[in-house]
């Protein structure tokens, strides 16, 4: 196969634009030669990766499964050749790291804003996906890095702990569950839940914990977003078992929280793929989201309805 740099770069341009002329316009070529360069591309791919007309470009679904890791090997190898040429240090350029919903929402802004004022030559790209999703980009290559809940098959995954998330419990205010300090798990048995679905990290722990301490539950609603889930607990369709980390900072208002006893938490990871090592400035991040989650502490419960 004889795919050239040129070839690969017109083509992201290509995908990036949907558009053949400005594609020339960023690389210095002509329509014409752009369109030559694409079908040399696809014929040495043996894809087709765009379906042209003469109103739009449309990328096939090889030619998106392409673009999707494309952005990251041509970074790489621009980053390799600039620091071979000497131009570069492991200072500056970008970081793409994956994490689901609730890490993303409370504990990933805090290490962006760390990144910018340790590192700011390093661009910290974030994508937002459920947990399986973070994993299958992690094990593409697509990304650096992912920020996940302990998942349950890692073999081909280095794992390492972060952070201690705690499950608490959340009901409207005067529920009988409120009068005590804490919960015990089997108090839950025979309640309406609202729980998180089951592409969240957390929602196996969660029937684990209920299963283990004999607490059977009718599910009335199983959600993808933590605020969808509160907003539900306050209208009275159920109580709920939450993460700590997935509490606003500002509180919940209209609602009361309490710790489940005995204490049961998710383990926060940071996970690469096994047998490939960061790059110097991947390892960087990878060492300011940990140090950044050490800082961090699940929000406590407090009796009143401002409850974290």
């Amino acid at each position: 196969m004889n795919v050239t740099l040129r070839q690969l770069r017109v083509f992201r341009c290509v995908a990036e634009g949907r558009n053949f002329s400005r594609a020339g316009d960023q690389v210095g070529l002509s329509q014409p030669a752009v369109s030559r360069s694409i079908s040399e591309l696809e014929a040495q791919l043996g894809l087709k990766l765009l379906d042209r007309t003469t109103r739009e470009v449309v990328l096939t679904d090889a030619g998106q499964s392409f673009a999707a890791r494309l952005d990251r090997v041509l970074d790489e190898l621009d980053q390799t050749l600039q620091d071979v040429a000497g131009l570069a240090s492991a200072r500056g350029g970008k970081v793409r790291v994956a994490s689901s919903p609730t890490l993303s929402a409370n504990l990933m802004p805090d290490c962006i804003a760390a990144c910018a004022v340790q590192a700011p030559g390093i661009q910290f790209l974030l994508l937002d996906r459920i947990q399986q999703d973070v994993l299958d980009s992690v094990r593409s290559g697509e990304v650096d890095f992912g920020v996940v809940i302990e998942p349950s098959e890692a073999e081909d995954l280095h794992c390492e702990s972060i952070l201690a998330d705690p499950f608490m419990v959340v009901t409207l205010p005067g529920h009988r569950l409120t009068q005590k300090a804490s919960v015990n798990w089997s108090a839950l048995d025979g309640q309406p839940l609202v729980l998180l679905d089951h592409a969240s990290g957390s929602r196996r722990l969660i029937d684990q914990a209920l299963e283990r301490h004999g607490a059977h539950c009718d599910v009335k609603q199983q959600l993808g977003h933590a605020t969808t889930v509160f907003r539900m607990v306050e209208a009275g369709i159920g109580i709920s078992v939450m993460p700590g980390l997935s509490l606003p900072p500002e509180g919940l208002a209209r609602l009361v929280v309490r710790p489940l006893v005995p204490n049961v938490q998710r383990a926060i990871m940071l996970i690469r793929r096994r047998n490939r090592e960061l790059s110097p400035l991947a390892q960087r991040v990878w060492r300011m989201v940990r140090e950044t989650a050490a800082l961090s502490e699940a929000p406590p419960a407090s009796s009143t309805a401002k409850a974290r």
